[in-house]
């Protein structure tokens, strides 16, 4: 695990990420709040290209929780049946429908406690909706996330908590809302578990990671 990197070089890291890509966007596919959730609830275990595939028509006619109510477990199952756990995964946005509908009608909460009350939806899942959708400065830790962070320095930790704690404490404010889309297009693309991309690494002359590929 890196260092902690100082303020300063947090700042040079992100400003770097910021000239590369001012506005970072999320790769998931989805209309609003209620697609965003299912979407991302979705997305464990799975790619975004493969969740996207499955949701295309899926939410062409089931982009609120009554819509999926009306639809059906089986029905949505023949949807998202591409996607690994989908006969779980199915059964949850059911039950996630079933208590918006009932217990905030037919809305997505907006605070992370009553989103992670949510079945199928963890703290991940609560960050992203509560980031792509109302623009709150949550971090989402992923695996690019918690492996970008302890290669170079930015949030080391040594659980996915404790990285998303070491962003929120050590990125400069100006940067936090966009920090995790940054992080993560950066840790899926070139920072990427096997032989990373050191040598087209924007940040490479500041990352601590030791065993650097160039």
């Amino acid at each position: 695990m890196a260092k902690q990197l100082d303020y300063m070089t947090m700042r040079e890291i992100f400003s770097r990420f910021q000239a590369a890509e001012a506005e970072p966007k999320g790769e998931l596919n989805h209309v609003n709040a209620y697609t965003l959730v299912v979407a991302v609830a979705l997305s464990a275990q799975a790619t975004d290209a493969g969740v996207n595939k499955a949701t295309a028509k899926l939410f062409e006619i089931a982009d609120t929780p009554q819509k999926m109510l009306d639809l059906g477990e089986e029905a949505l199952i023949d949807h998202i049946k591409t996607i690994g756990l989908f006969r779980n995964k199915a059964k949850n946005v059911i039950k996630l429908s079933r208590i918006l509908v009932d217990q905030y009608g037919g809305e997505v909460p907006n605070s992370r406690a009553a989103l992670e009350s949510l079945p199928g939806v963890g703290r991940k899942t609560a960050n992203v909706v509560l980031n792509m959708w109302w623009h709150y400065p949550a971090q989402a830790v992923d695996t690019h996330i918690y492996r970008l962070g302890n290669r170079s320095g930015i949030a080391p930790g040594k659980d996915v908590v404790a990285v998303e704690r070491a962003i929120e404490d050590n990125v400069p404010v100006d940067f936090q809302q966009h920090a995790h889309h940054w992080m993560i297009l950066h840790g899926r693309y070139v920072c990427v578990a096997r032989k990373p991309k050191c040598g087209n690494c924007i940040i490479r002359d500041l990352c601590q990671f030791e065993d650097k590929v160039l």
